[in-house]
């Protein structure tokens, strides 16, 4: 929600009022509901968001509807409203490698101080917090073999061939995205930076040299990955 960090850009998400730049074009969120009703809107980084935008809220959560620049209400009533942020990050990280037990209840007390610097009390109180605990290591590897399977399939679709990874790959990507605060995203790192464009190097080599192969096995080498086919 970054992009709607001034007041005025409350405007984009209901639509422009009569006399106002925009005017009859209709709001992104308002248009998107009353075209489907029965949907799940995301607001990613609701933190960064200008109050203002935060105050549209209050109208859906109270009445299940909102009301567009032009007037006329969008009905919410069948709409999954998820707010994410960031508030609160380091207390859940925090209180979740402790050691001791944590139940969710208890966490939501602990991070609402944090929750309040930004959002009113009253606004809180209309939603169910819901706080996320880190990846651990087991969610870690399922994430890499499921972008690894991903990747094979997709291989196959493109070059009619077999990507075999060596057994070690996958806990070796798990372990190097090990980092707590950078979670799934180091994974993205690891797989789009190292080993996507070793692969692609490998493959338009062979492409250039005009040999045909029906598999590609992937090994690690070092920090790397070296590509051998056959």
């Amino acid at each position: 929600m970054s992009e709607f960090q001034e007041a005025h850009t409350v405007s984009g998400l209901k639509g422009a009022p009569p006399g106002y730049v925009g005017y009859g074009t209709g709001g992104v969120l308002t248009e998107a509901v009353r075209r489907n009703p029965y949907s799940v809107v995301l607001l990613d980084e609701v933190e960064k968001a200008h109050p203002d935008v935060m105050e549209l809220f209050f109208q859906v959560f109270d009445k299940g509807m909102m009301e567009d620049g032009e007037g006329i209400e969008v009905d919410f009533k069948n709409t999954v409203i998820i707010l994410t942020s960031n508030l609160g990050d380091r207390v859940i990280m925090d209180a979740a490698f402790s050691g001791e037990p944590v139940s969710l209840d208890g966490l939501v007390a602990k991070v609402r101080p944090d929750l309040l610097t930004r959002f009113k009390p009253a606004f809180l109180g209309r939603m169910v917090i819901v706080p996320y605990l880190p990846l651990g290591q087991e969610e870690i590897a399922n994430i890499v073999q499921l972008k690894l399977d991903r990747i094979g399939k997709r291989f196959m679709e493109n070059n009619g061939a077999t990507l075999v990874l060596d057994p070690a790959i996958a806990p070796t990507i798990a372990a190097r995205s090990a980092e707590v605060e950078s979670g799934a995203r180091a994974i993205d790192n690891v797989v789009t930076q190292n080993l996507l464009p070793t692969l692609a190097e490998a493959v338009l080599a062979q492409m250039a040299e005009g040999k045909s192969f029906q598999q590609a096995h992937v090994s690690l080498e070092g920090t790397g990955f070296s590509v051998r086919f056959e």
